[in-house]
C-alpha cells in the first residue's frame, strides 16, 4: 500500500499532467481564424505588395509556390524571388513565368549573415510595394491569402501579420513528429497571446509574413537580425519592443507548406528551431526534463498502480492514458494529420527529446547547426 503522502503527490501530480497536456489545446481554441477579407472587394486603390521569395536550391517547390502567387485575387503584387546561389534549376522555373517574376541574383553572402535574412533583405531593399510579404519557397498559398492579410493588416491597423500555414505530412515520421512540433512551438511562444495589445508575447511565421515597409525599416528590418537562425521570431521581437501591432492567425485553408521533403531535412529543421536564438544550457536541459516529466513519466502510472495492486493509482493511471492519448490523436486529426499516427506521441516526445540533447551538447561544444548546406553558430 502506498501512503497518505506519496497517495498525494501522486493525485498532484497526475493534475498537473492534465493542466499542461490541456495548455496547447487552450492555445489552439483562441488562435483567429481568418478565413477572406470583409469586403467583397480589394480597396482602391489597392496598397502594392511585394511578395520576396527567398529561394536556395528549391527548384522542386517554386513553381507550386509561384503558381499560387501568381493567381492571387489581390490586384496590386509585385512578386520578387531571390536566388541564392542554387545549383539545381530554381532560377529555371522563376525565369519560366517570364515578366511576371523579377528574378534578383543575392550577392555573396557577407561574413555574420544567415543566408535566408541575407535574401530577405536584398529582396526588401528592391521592393517598391507598401508591404512586404515574405513567403517560403515551399508554400503554395490559395488565391485569397494576400487579399485576406492585406484587409486584417488595414482593419486592425497591423504593422506584421503572420499566417500559420497547414502542414502537409508523407510517410511515418512527418506523420509522427509534425503534429508533436506544432503543439511545441505554440506552447512556448503562447502563439495567440501575440494579438493582445498588453502582450509582451512576440512571434511570426516566416513561411507567410507580411509587414508594412516603413516599420520594417524603421526596425532595422533583417539587416538588425543578420545572424539569428529563427529569423521569424527576432523580426516579431523587434516589431513589438518598437510598439509595434502584431497579428497571428491559423489559416490551413488560405496557407498549405511541405515543410520538409527528407527525413534529414525535417532532422535540420527542427534542430535550428529547437536550438532557439541563443544557446541556453538551463533552458535545453529544462526541456528535456519536461519531456520526460510530462510525456513519458505519466504513462508509468497505470502499469505501476496494477503492481502496487492499488485500484486507485490504477484508476488514476488509466484515465492519464486515456487523456493523453485522446488528446494527441484530437490535436493531430485538428492539424490536418492522420489522427491515428497521435497514438504514437510517445515516439514523437523521445525524437524531439533527442534533439533537445543534441542541441543541447552542440551547445556546449560550440558546434553550429546546419541548414540550406549551411553552418550557422549560435549565439551566446
Amino acid at each position: 500500500m502506498l501512503s497518505v503522502l506519496w497517495t498525494v503527490l501522486l493525485v498532484a501530480y497526475a493534475i498537473l499532467v492534465l493542466v499542461v497536456q490541456g495548455v496547447p489545446l487552450y492555445l489552439a481554441v483562441q488562435m483567429p481564424h481568418p478565413r477572406g477579407p470583409a469586403t467583397p472587394t480589394p480597396p482602391v486603390p489597392a496598397p502594392l505588395v511585394s511578395v520576396i521569395v527567398p529561394a536556395r536550391n528549391e527548384g522542386e517547390d517554386l513553381g507550386p509556390c509561384l503558381g499560387g502567387l501568381l493567381s492571387q485575387s489581390y490586384p496590386s503584387v509585385e512578386l520578387l524571388v531571390v536566388d541564392g546561389g542554387s545549383t539545381d534549376e530554381t532560377r529555371e522555373v522563376a525565369r519560366a513565368r517570364g515578366t511576371r517574376v523579377t528574378v534578383i541574383e543575392e550577392p555573396p553572402l557577407p561574413e555574420g549573415w544567415v543566408g535566408k535574412n541575407w535574401a530577405c533583405w536584398t529582396g526588401a531593399l528592391q521592393a517598391r510595394g507598401e508591404f512586404l510579404l515574405f513567403v517560403d519557397a515551399d508554400v503554395r498559398p490559395s488565391p485569397q491569402a494576400i487579399w485576406t492579410a492585406v484587409d486584417w493588416a488595414r482593419r486592425d491597423q497591423a504593422d506584421l501579420v503572420t499566417f500559420a500555414s497547414r502542414i502537409e505530412m508523407a510517410g511515418f515520421w512527418e506523420n509522427v513528429v509534425l503534429p508533436f512540433y506544432v503543439q511545441m512551438v505554440l506552447t512556448y511562444f503562447r502563439t495567440p497571446r501575440v494579438n493582445r495589445p498588453d502582450s509582451k508575447t512576440a512571434m511570426a511565421n516566416g513561411q507567410f509574413l507580411m509587414v508594412r515597409k516603413s516599420a520594417y525599416l524603421e526596425t532595422g528590418g533583417h539587416e538588425a537580425i543578420r545572424s539569428r537562425v529563427l529569423e521569424d521570431v527576432a523580426l516579431a521581437q523587434r516589431f513589438r519592443t518598437a510598439g509595434k501591432v502584431l497579428r497571428v492567425g491559423w489559416t490551413p485553408e488560405l496557407v498549405t507548406t511541405r515543410m520538409y521533403r527528407t527525413r534529414q531535412d525535417m532532422y535540420d529543421g527542427i534542430l535550428k528551431t529547437v536550438s532557439g536564438v541563443r544557446f541556453s544550457a538551463p533552458r535545453q536541459v529544462g526541456f528535456a526534463i519536461a519531456l520526460v516529466a510530462f510525456f513519458w513519466a505519466p504513462l508509468t502510472l497505470l502499469p505501476l498502480g496494477v503492481w502496487a495492486g492499488s485500484l486507485w493509482l490504477t484508476a488514476v493511471g488509466a484515465f492519464l492514458w486515456v487523456a493523453l492519448f485522446g488528446k494527441h490523436v484530437a490535436f493531430t486529426w485538428a492539424a490536418k494529420g492522420s489522427a491515428a499516427y497521435g497514438l504514437l506521441f510517445p515516439v514523437a516526445a523521445g525524437y524531439y527529446l533527442v534533439l533537445v540533447l543534441v542541441a543541447l551538447g552542440r551547445g556546449l561544444l560550440g558546434r553550429p547547426v546546419r541548414w540550406k548546406g549551411r553552418s550557422y553558430r549560435i549565439g551566446e
